[in-house]
């Protein structure tokens, strides 16, 4: 079965708004860091967007579920679908027809192998894009 995201209006902001997040970035980072680690299978480029597939270990779907709406929640511009294929999770994600949105997109497929780096690595890639990153206290922007 086929399912079309629901990708938001191309006038949604670039932004990513962590003031009400339960995470910070760099615990954020961590995570996918420790996702992609512990049961990354592979990823590919989609017909809209990017997929990770990861193994479907008991908590897998609920951890990526979770992970996914929090980030849905700061980066509105960002449209995810997760589903389990097999014996794998499939997280499918696409942006909004922008071409920085696009280039963020492309640097979220790299992070299996950036975050592998250092979290400073990630944050020079976005900010290089101009992605303003608002946390809780601080505003940093690109």
């Amino acid at each position: 079965m086929v399912r079309r995201m629901d990708i938001p209006a191309a006038s949604t902001p670039i932004v990513c708004d962590m003031t009400t997040a339960p995470d910070t970035e760099d615990e954020r980072l961590a995570e996918y860091r420790r996702l992609f680690s512990e049961v990354l299978v592979g990823r590919e480029r989609t017909e809209t967007g990017i997929r990770f597939r990861f193994h479907a270990n008991p908590g897998v779907e609920a951890w990526v579920c979770d992970l996914a709406a929090r980030e849905k929640a700061c980066c509105a511009f960002f449209a995810f679908e997760i589903s389990v294929v097999g014996q794998e999770v499939v997280w499918d994600m696409a942006v909004v027809d922008n071409d920085m949105a696009r280039a963020i997109l492309d640097q979220f497929y790299e992070l299996p192998v950036t975050l592998a780096n250092n979290f400073d690595d990630v944050r020079d890639r976005f900010a290089d894009l101009g992605l303003e990153v608002i946390s809780q206290g601080s505003v940093r922007l690109s």
